[in-house]
């Protein structure tokens, strides 16, 4: 990764006349290469959505690479290229529309060296940190000011990546930990996808009936004193892909596998919304006493696949005609604070709410001591989007400090500790049920308590850092314009060009 990011950095140095322009153009090829094949899955959706989303990301890398020319200009712009990439990826995970967090650097560091500083530095901090290591990279590789400046600027430059690299050996050998106040005993529940395995909706009573079924199972297994009464059950996203309230059947099928387990079942349900063409994703907390109670709605619903901005525009064109299955738009959710599951807050994510900052930071820091993930990936079952979600659930857990359950219809399902370790897992495209018991945490890291800070402060000093690269050209520019025309002399008989002072 730092190879990489120097690899951008040195492409993007950009040419003295328009180096705007030229490093721009520079990134635009790194994100268009970078993106379609990092986000290749998409094409389980569509085509048309894999192009677009992974070009309208592309436009960020280009952005960043003018942004890199320019901040190239002046002194110790590692720090501010750093910056400003952290600035970028924080922008692009929430705009436009919900925005795209996929690709961010701090998600690719888990199983590194780099992963003990996320409970320090928090996602945006660690994406810094990386980019940081890559720019520094560049620096010893280019010198302080290009190659004019000699081995000089080198050692200054490896003195630096040096200093770097030391302080990142910080956490590694002192890694945060946190102390447990309490146990949670939590049942996850994989009730697999019939038929092809990534058509959610192919027989969607058939994936309620799966993890009614197992639920009932476990239930039986408690009976038998085969194993332990959970605290609670975990269903994924889209365990009911219509409105449990609505449909008497699926209304059944709850109540007879809660009854089972006589816990609370977070199930993971479409609802309908306040008007005919609204939906809502939701996680409900369903009571073996009380009946259906509190619920989180998913925050980030997927643009194009989940609600269809501008449907009527975009609904005109042949071309998007399979956008057209997107029947109703699913509404945003807004919730803050964690769930109450007998008595412990819990902070709940719905699938891609997951890459996203959001939600999760304002449920840790209003309270919650264990986190869950509900999860439908049964469309992205063939590919490696569901490897990347999961490596994404391993950095939450260690930024956040805290215990993981992940529920999924058909892969990856799990439970992951504070330190990132895989302490269970199911094959995809199986029935199962992991049962473990986790920490609970109520200890705040110091990621979470920089909360959104971080972004800021990146942002703040990205903006800076390409102001002051503006004022740089802009000085050069007029100092060009203004010196003084070199004259020739005549010396001899040879012409010898001199330079005004």
């Amino acid at each position: 990764m730092p190879v990489a990011v120097a690899g951008f950095v040195l492409s993007t140095r950009g040419s003295d006349a328009r180096p705007f322009r030229s490093g721009l153009w520079a990134g635009l090829v790194f994100g268009v290469v970078f993106y379609f094949s990092h986000i290749f899955w998409m094409r389980a959706v569509g085509i048309p959505a894999w192009i677009a989303l992974s070009t309208l990301e592309a436009l960020f890398y280009g952005l960043m690479g003018g942004a890199s020319a320019l901040l190239q200009r002046h002194r110790w712009w590692p720090l501010w290229f750093a910056s400003a990439w952290a600035a970028i990826e924080v922008l692009r995970s929430g705009w436009p529309l919900s925005g795209m967090p996929w690709g961010r650097l701090a998600f690719g560091v888990v199983d590194t060296p780099l992963a003990e500083a996320l409970p320090y530095a928090g996602a945006v901090g660690v994406s810094f940190l990386a980019a940081l290591l890559g720019a520094l990279l560049a620096w010893v590789v280019r010198g302080a000011h290009g190659p004019a400046a000699g081995e000089r600027g080198r050692v200054t430059a490896a003195v630096v990546l040096a200093a770097l690299v030391a302080v990142l050996a910080v956490p590694a050998l002192a890694p945060w930990r946190a102390e447990e106040t309490g146990t949670f005993d939590v049942a996850v529940v994989q009730g697999d996808v019939p038929g092809p395995g990534d058509d959610i909706l192919y027989d969607f009573r058939r994936v309620t009936q799966n993890h009614v079924d197992a639920t009932v199972d476990l239930g039986a297994r408690i009976d038998a004193g085969e194993t332990t009464r959970p605290d609670l059950v975990l269903w994924p996203e889209n365990s009911t892909a219509t409105d449990p309230f609505a449909d008497e059947q699926t209304h059944a099928g709850i109540l007879e596998a809660v009854a089972a387990v006589d816990v609370p079942v977070l199930v993971g349900a479409i609802v309908d919304g306040t008007g005919p063409d609204q939906v809502l994703n939701q996680g409900i907390v369903w009571d073996p006493v009380t009946g259906a109670g509190e619920r989180y709605t998913k925050r980030n619903p997927v643009p194009f696949g989940e609600y269809i901005p501008w449907r009527a525009v975009f609904t005109k064109y042949q071309f998007f005609d399979r956008l057209r299955e997107v029947g109703r738009d699913m509404l945003h959710g807004t919730r803050d604070e964690p769930l109450p599951i007998d008595g412990v807050p819990v902070a709940d994510a719905i699938c891609f709410d997951i890459a996203y900052d959001d939600g999760l930071v304002a449920q840790v820091r209003n309270g919650a001591e264990l986190l869950v993930v509900q999860s439908s990936n049964a469309t992205f079952i063939r590919t490696d989007q569901i490897d990347q979600q999961f490596a994404i659930t391993r950095l939450r857990a260690l930024e956040t400090g805290r215990w993981v359950a992940v529920a999924t219809t058909n892969g990856v399902s799990g439970v992951i500790a504070p330190d990132g370790t895989v302490v269970a897992t199911a094959e995809p495209r199986t029935r199962a049920v992991l049962q473990e018991e986790v920490g609970l945490v109520d200890g705040l890291t110091p990621a979470m308590r920089i909360g959104p800070w971080s972004g800021r402060a990146a942002a703040a000093l990205g903006a800076l850092g390409v102001l002051l690269g503006l004022l740089a050209y802009r000085r050069s520019g007029r100092g060009d314009r203004s010196a003084a025309p070199a004259h020739d002399e005549q010396e001899n008989g040879v012409t010898r060009v001199s330079e005004p002072a």
